[in-house]
């Protein structure tokens, strides 16, 4: 059974960081694509950051340069560091773990960023 727990959200000042985690169990999060998605109120869900199973990575345009996407092999977690952090980051940020055909996701984290 395929388990994703997030963790490392809450509040933080506009400029601030967060780093969240993203803790797998059932799937190798280093073999498989993984990403992070958020979906804010009234919004729709889209993509924040992904790497794929091929060790490419690829960025939505409002986050580039602020936001990375690792992950460890080890500790079978995925993470996403944010930096620089700005008002319109605030969403519930969920992780995703790609194993065609399937998709399996977290549970959800809220983040929220106080102008």
């Amino acid at each position: 059974q395929v388990q994703l727990v997030e963790s490392g959200g809450g509040l933080v000042q506009a400029g601030g960081s967060l780093r969240l985690s993203c803790a797998a169990s059932g799937i190798a999060v280093a073999y498989n694509g993984m990403g992070w998605y958020r979906q804010a109120p009234g919004k729709q869900r889209e993509m924040v950051a992904t790497f794929t199973r091929y060790g490419t990575t690829d960025y939505a345009e409002s986050v580039k340069g602020r936001f990375t996407i690792s992950r460890d092999s080890a500790k079978n977690t995925g993470y996403l560091q944010m930096n620089s952090l700005k008002f319109e980051d605030t969403a519930v940020y969920y992780c995703n773990v790609r194993r065609h055909p399937f998709d399996y996701w977290g549970q959800g984290i809220q983040v929220t960023v106080a102008s």
